[in-house]
């Protein structure tokens, strides 16, 4: 395996490697280097069954679609043979159906942040890839902590924050009332997270707020908690903390959402079909 800085602040690009191939010892390289980049990786060129892409990310730990599950809305959207894979599409078969959702994550997110145990590792598959357009933006929001003054930093690191999937089924545009189901709101889709936890392995401090699913800070008056949110959310996506990925058939990345959030454009008509596994995190904590 080579690896590569795929920016100044984050992410790292992978060559001469076939994921589905890899021994323990390169697979502990390949994790360490990950978490060293504050988690983001590109690895060209992959060629990924839903199988063994589910295998793959099994080595990173427990899957949703496994021993937890995404929210009820998700599922139309999942492999009908493998729940563990999300398919990411605009495109629809014979009859007119969904083979995926359409806009995932076009706001700017941490994946399943509403849920006591969290996304830890994405793995996004490209396996049809518009021609031009459909970049993902990440931000690396250990860099965007670290860049807080002094004072701010004493500020937020005692605060938690409501985490709720109901702020992007509401206010993200992207959810059609059609395609929310009454067990989304059930109340396992909502969660208390601190706003500055450390991440288990590297033990950087990151921020841990994202505007697609945190709903307010606790303690707080609505106003003040949008204003300091607002804030926090405007650094948090400042250009110097970002990678911008430009797509190709057979991009595998893994992102860490414990680390960064992201943002996926929606500036493509062309047809886009995407796999995505997600991993189960521990609890954040600070």
């Amino acid at each position: 395996m080579k690896f590569k800085p795929l920016s100044s602040v984050l992410g790292i690009e992978v060559s001469e490697v076939d994921v589905t191939n890899l021994s323990n010892d390169e697979f502990t390289e390949l994790r360490m280097r990950w978490v060293e980049s504050d988690g983001l990786a590109v690895i060209r060129g992959q060629t990924l069954t839903p199988h063994t892409q589910t295998e793959f990310s099994r080595r990173f730990g427990t899957l949703f679609g496994e021993a937890d599950h995404f929210q009820d809305s998700v599922k139309p959207f999942l492999h009908p043979e493998y729940p563990t894979i999300y398919r990411v599409s605009n495109k629809k078969n014979t009859d007119g159906e969904a083979l995926g959702r359409s806009r995932a994550g076009s706001y700017w997110h941490s994946d399943v942040s509403f849920r006591k145990h969290p996304a830890m590792a994405s793995l996004l598959y490209g396996i049809e890839i518009p021609p031009v357009g459909g970049d993902t933006i990440f931000a690396s929001q250990v860099a965007a902590y670290e860049a807080l003054s002094p004072a701010m930093k004493t500020l937020l690191s005692p605060l938690d924050a409501v985490h709720d999937f109901r702020v992007a089924a509401q206010n993200s545009g992207t959810y059609a009332t059609a395609d929310l189901a009454s067990g989304d709101f059930d109340g396992q889709n909502s969660y208390v997270h601190p706003v500055v936890i450390t991440h288990p392995e590297s033990r950087k401090k990151s921020l841990f707020v994202n505007p697609g699913f945190t709903s307010h800070l606790l303690d707080f008056d609505p106003t003040e908690s949008a204003g300091l949110l607002n804030i926090v959310y405007e650094h948090s996506k400042r250009p110097e903390f970002n990678y911008r990925h430009s797509w190709r058939t057979n991009d595998l990345v893994i992102w860490d959402n414990r680390s960064t959030m992201h943002l996926a454009i929606q500036d493509y008509t062309a047809d886009r079909y995407m796999h995505r596994s997600t991993v189960v995190a521990g609890q954040p904590a600070r």
